[in-house]
């Protein structure tokens, strides 16, 4: 189905579906780069090593959690990273992989996406600077 726009907070341009989920596979030689989005994420792990997902909140406070299988080792199957939060994400063992998915509602659009240069983000937060430019692009 479809929300239409007038339905939707000022956040939003156009109408959105009530839902997507994708799925893909990050590789420990490639990360997820700190990016941002107008809803929230929730992230699934399916198989592979762990995932050390990285959050900066809009007030500038850095977190991490673990997704994978592993609730032993505070890992956690899926998680919900919260709107306005920065977001990166990276397998946590060497040459690994992790197969994961995401589902946003309302449905993503890239007119929701913001993927910030590495300049952009340490000058919103220079006390994260080293985390930062491990997982960003130029």
């Amino acid at each position: 189905g479809i929300i239409k726009n007038e339905q939707l907070s000022s956040n939003f341009i156009d109408d959105r579906n009530y839902s997507t989920c994708i799925y893909f596979l990050l590789t420990s030689e490639k990360f997820s780069a700190f990016h941002k989005i107008n809803q929230d994420e929730i992230w699934h792990f399916y198989k592979g090593s762990t995932l050390k997902l990285h959050m900066i909140s809009p007030e500038g406070s850095y977190s991490f959690v673990l997704i994978g299988n592993n609730l032993e080792n505070d890992e956690q199957p899926q998680f919900v990273v919260p709107t306005g939060y920065w977001f990166a994400a990276e397998v946590s063992k060497e040459n690994s992989y992790a197969f994961t998915g995401c589902t946003v509602a309302p449905g993503f659009d890239f007119k929701d996406f913001v993927l910030p240069k590495r300049e952009e983000l340490t000058q919103l937060f220079p006390q994260h600077k080293e985390i930062i430019s491990k997982l960003t692009h130029s």
